[in-house]
């Protein structure tokens, strides 16, 4: 992978570019992932060019000493800031906590882009108390309760289920607890009405983590989004659906941004 230095650490991204002419996409990847949740959206750059990167702390990126919440929050968007300059992308996109970041990105930092896909995320993420207490002081049962049935998957049997637990026992415990209480103090509810650019709000018809309903909210409240369903899906559709997924992608770029 590649790295970028910015804040006296290095943040690893990797770029797949075919010589597409399209927008350049960048995937920023939620709680307790890495950029590898991405694997199938490398497929999308026959027709635009594609990055992804690891957040402070995931995968190859160095890590951070930050209280989790507004200040971890705000050096992912450091992170994400970094990678989106030295790529030159204009379409960020964002699952769970990635959708917190990419959110703040635009609304704080002024990150100039030309449209957003939320995806399997919310303008408030609140978790419940006992899934804060597992990631506390019961770690394999947080994890073994996000890949049950119609949380992080559909189907709990997935292919990528077993991969996807083993990914976030490699991320670890405190890393993946500090996500998550990131995303328990998210809140900008009040706030979506300066989110001016085109956004696609993509969730997985299952997804009971972050339901329709959030994602419908962004609808209401943002000057210029749409809704799109992944069937057969959960949280993590992209892996679980991903050429429906890929096609949601490709034709709201299609239609709004080229």
């Amino acid at each position: 992978m590649d790295t970028v230095t910015h804040h006296g650490r290095e943040t690893a991204y990797r770029v797949s570019d075919r010589g597409a002419a399209g927008p350049t996409l960048l995937f920023v990847h939620g709680s307790g992932g890495t950029h590898a949740v991405w694997k199938s959206q490398f497929r999308l750059s026959d027709e635009f060019p594609v990055a992804v990167l690891d957040l402070s702390g995931h995968g190859e990126s160095d890590d951070i000493d930050a209280e989790p919440g507004y200040e971890t929050c705000s050096a992912y968007v450091d992170d994400v800031v970094a990678v989106a300059e030295e790529v030159d992308a204009s379409v960020l996109i964002g699952n769970s906590l990635g959708g917190a970041v990419i959110l703040t990105a635009l609304l704080e930092r002024e990150v100039d882009v030309d449209g957003l896909v939320l995806t399997g995320t919310g303008a408030k993420l609140a978790v419940l108390d006992d899934l804060l207490m597992w990631l506390s002081n019961d770690f394999p049962r947080a994890v073994s309760f996000l890949h049950g049935s119609d949380r992080l998957f559909h189907d709990p049997e997935h292919e990528y289920a077993m991969l996807s637990q083993e990914a976030m026992q490699d991320v670890g415990r405190a890393v993946t607890e500090r996500d998550f209480r990131t995303c328990h103090e998210f809140d900008v509810r009040d706030e979506l009405d300066a989110v001016d650019v085109p956004t696609l709000a993509l969730v997985g018809e299952h997804d009971r983590l972050t339901p329709q309903s959030y994602h419908e909210y962004f609808c209401e409240e943002m000057p210029d989004c749409e809704l799109g369903i992944v069937e057969d899906a959960a949280h993590l559709s992209m892996l679980e659906q991903p050429e429906a997924f890929n096609t949601a992608i490709q034709d709201f770029i299609n239609r709004r941004l080229e």
